[in-house]
């Protein structure tokens, strides 16, 4: 405790015991100002939507939250919707863009030093992460062992395949499952975790390079859309059809996914990345004859929206940090080393890693790093 004598000459108490809380744990002081990305105008252009603000000030955490400085943050297909306001529409600019990172607790409230400490390394799925700190509420936030890029690749991408086809795909021994942009950051984990329920794995990728990383983690029929026709061999191949689809490309990819259901097969929607980038944020499928295709198959499509699972999320994510740490799940991270300007690293490379990510360049998940100064001061 510490005690001040006031300008009347009463005493008061002021209570500092927590006062540790508010220091960096390296020693140096957490800076007054940060960069961050906002959105300063709403649009499904990266670029134009977006502005990199370097003279923020560094938010403090309230009771219950941390003060993470990020690390490492991911990129998602998703990250353009909501840079142009798909997912709120009463959220106006300017607001924080980005929803994942990992990184170092170097501030936090009284509440949440109950479970956790200055200095260990935590993930989380929260707004803000495109930042050089983010608030994030103790809740909210996994305990992971060290700052590896590849914890953060389960966040968003492994829990939605894992959940997804756990609660919608019914997968059991011998189904045949078909994969679409499988080489990608969630695609990588619908491959591995439907080989582990035993079934036969169809993987759709754009290079030769991506297919030979599909045949790495157990995928059993690569198909590279650029050199063989999908439709083709799925009618050739799989004349019986697919069980279950993991579908995020949407578009005439949608349409052949559907044609090619088995009967009572299940088509999982998780996104149609190949609308974002339009006005309407839409990918145009042939919708009209829907209806019958399903009918006459007794077959279904399904959405999947992490959201609305959140209640099973902690589970998902336990259970997916065991298979990694048992060696039993490859989590493949693209850092950028084969971009044309190279890795990303800073908040500024968030650019061009979303770009790269829409010209289909990424094997796994794009992960941006932001490297820190230990030497900062306030």
């Amino acid at each position: 405790m510490l005690r001040r004598v006031t300008a009347t000459g009463a005493r008061a108490i002021v209570d500092m015991s927590y006062a540790r809380h508010f220091l960096d744990f390296q020693g140096s002081a957490i800076p007054r100002a940060m960069q961050k990305l906002v959105v300063t105008r709403l649009s499904p252009n990266f670029r134009e939507a977006v502005t990199l603000r370097r003279d923020c000030p560094v938010p403090l955490p309230g009771d219950s939250d941390l003060l993470i400085r990020n690390r490492f943050v991911g990129i998602n297909a998703s990250d353009i919707n909501y840079s142009a306001g798909r997912y709120d529409p009463s959220v106006k600019p300017p607001f924080d863009i980005g929803f994942e990172g990992i990184g170092d607790v170097v501030a936090l409230g009284l509440s949440a030093s109950s479970s956790y400490s200055v200095g260990q390394t935590v993930a989380y799925v929260a707004h803000g992460s495109f930042a050089e700190y983010t608030v994030v509420p103790a809740s909210m936030a996994t305990p992971v062992p060290s700052l590896k890029p590849e914890y953060l690749t389960l966040l968003v991408s492994g829990t939605t395949a894992y959940i997804s086809l756990k609660e919608l795909g019914e997968l059991s021994e011998g189904k045949t499952v078909l994969v679409t942009a499988a080489a990608g950051g969630t695609g990588q984990f619908a491959v591995q975790l439907s080989k582990k329920a035993k079934c036969h794995v169809i993987g759709t990728c754009s290079s030769e390079e991506k297919s030979a990383f599909l045949k790495s983690v157990g995928c059993d029929r690569p198909i590279n859309y650029k050199t063989e026709n999908l439709s083709t061999v799925l009618k050739q191949e799989y004349p019986k059809g697919i069980d279950v689809v993991y579908e995020s490309v949407g578009g005439a990819m949608f349409d052949v996914a559907v044609d090619a259901l088995a009967t009572k097969g299940r088509l999982i929607i998780i996104g149609f990345i190949s609308g974002y980038q339009s006005p309407t944020g839409l990918s145009l499928v042939k919708a009209g004859a829907l209806p019958a295709k399903l009918l006459r198959k007794s077959a279904s499509v399904r959405g999947f929206f992490l959201n609305h699972y959140l209640s099973m999320y902690q589970a998902a994510m336990e259970h997916l940090l065991q298979l990694y740490a048992s060696g039993d799940l490859v989590c493949e991270v693209d850092l950028g080393h084969l971009a044309p300007e190279g890795r990303f690293i800073g908040l500024d490379s968030v650019f061009r890693a979303v770009d790269y990510m829409y010209m289909g360049k990424n094997t796994g998940k794009i992960v941006v790093e932001l490297p820190h100064s230990v030497n900062s001061k306030l």
